[in-house]
């Protein structure tokens, strides 16, 4: 590949991301947002060129952003681009070393998922009403906590993609692998109840499992929206999106099972270590019961 100008290594890298890597649209604005952060940093401090990027100045420019409020997590995602960024500059023979490599982010504290419990959960799953829509959100909301799915996975399945005869799904998830899941018994009677009244919704060619009014496949933000509202008029404490139930759905399986393998499996995380926060969730129920429960865990305050 003939080296375009420094200015423009940063499009290079992106078209290589989506055409050969061939990453989704959000993961590539991710890593555009992270090189244009960091360049903006960089400019600031007089050190904008990419080929003359060193690892002190990429340490100080780290330093810069996590003193103007840029969270750990954040830095260490934008360190990982950049890591890749350069990776892929020295693969073109445009860069002899890659400034990133021994840079380390300041450690962020790890959040802990926002989960449900069973007794929350099935009071959500509980929507009123026979209208198209409700029946689509109850279907929806079943079909994420039966399966755990991501919401990009749920908004991308088709028709094709479920068998209700076998009880079963396939999804694709991140970076494109595909994995088969089971349904549940009350997400397969959801789908059915939804599946008899979609017809009229959805557009005569369109594949979307679940549809809009208007008869086209559902956003992710419009999905977001209807649980929002759901979680509203069931009066569920705390904001219900997507992934609240996705967790739930992980903290729960692990509290029975205590399988972690097969969670990660079923979450289709590439990394155990992604899955074993829900192993934290487990933990703090069990203080909670302790604490609770023990006769000696908490000193008498009524002295």
């Amino acid at each position: 590949m003939a080296a375009p100008g420094v200015h423009g290594w940063p499009d290079t890298f992106l078209h290589y991301l989506r055409v050969e890597r061939q990453l989704s649209p959000h993961t590539l604005k991710n890593y555009r947002r992270d090189l244009e952060t960091l360049h903006a940093e960089l400019s600031r401090t007089h050190h904008e060129c990419w080929d003359q990027l060193t690892e002190p100045v990429l340490r100080r420019a780290i330093a810069g952003l996590h003193g103007q409020g840029l969270s750990g997590r954040s830095l260490q995602r934008l360190l990982s681009a950049t890591r890749s960024f350069y990776r892929f500059l020295a693969r073109e023979g445009w860069v002899q070393s890659n400034p990133a490599l021994a840079v380390q982010a300041p450690r962020a504290g790890r959040r802990l998922p926002q989960t449900l419990d069973t007794e929350q959960v099935s009071a959500l799953l509980e929507v009123e009403g026979d209208e198209p829509l409700d029946i689509r959100d109850r279907a929806m909301m079943e079909l994420i906590y039966s399966s755990g799915l991501r919401v990009s996975e749920l908004v991308s399945l088709n028709m094709r993609d479920i068998d209700l005869a076998d009880a079963s799904l396939v999804v694709t998830g991140k970076g494109n692998k595909m994995r088969q899941l089971p349904i549940g018994r009350l997400a397969v009677q959801a789908i059915r109840q939804w599946l008899g009244v979609r017809q009229g919704l959805a557009a005569p060619d369109e594949t979307a499992l679940f549809t809009g009014q208007r008869g086209k496949r559902l956003t992710t933000r419009a999905v977001e929206q209807r649980l929002r509202k759901r979680g509203e008029q069931q009066g569920t404490q705390g904001r219900v999106y997507p992934h609240r139930l996705r967790h739930s759905f992980a903290s729960h399986l692990l509290e029975s099972s205590g399988d972690l393998r097969a969670v990660q499996e079923l979450l289709g995380h590439a990394n155990i270590s992604t899955t074993q926060i829900y192993t934290h969730l487990d933990f703090q129920h069990l203080m909670e019961v302790y604490e609770q429960a023990h006769p000696r865990a908490r000193q008498k305050t009524d002295d």
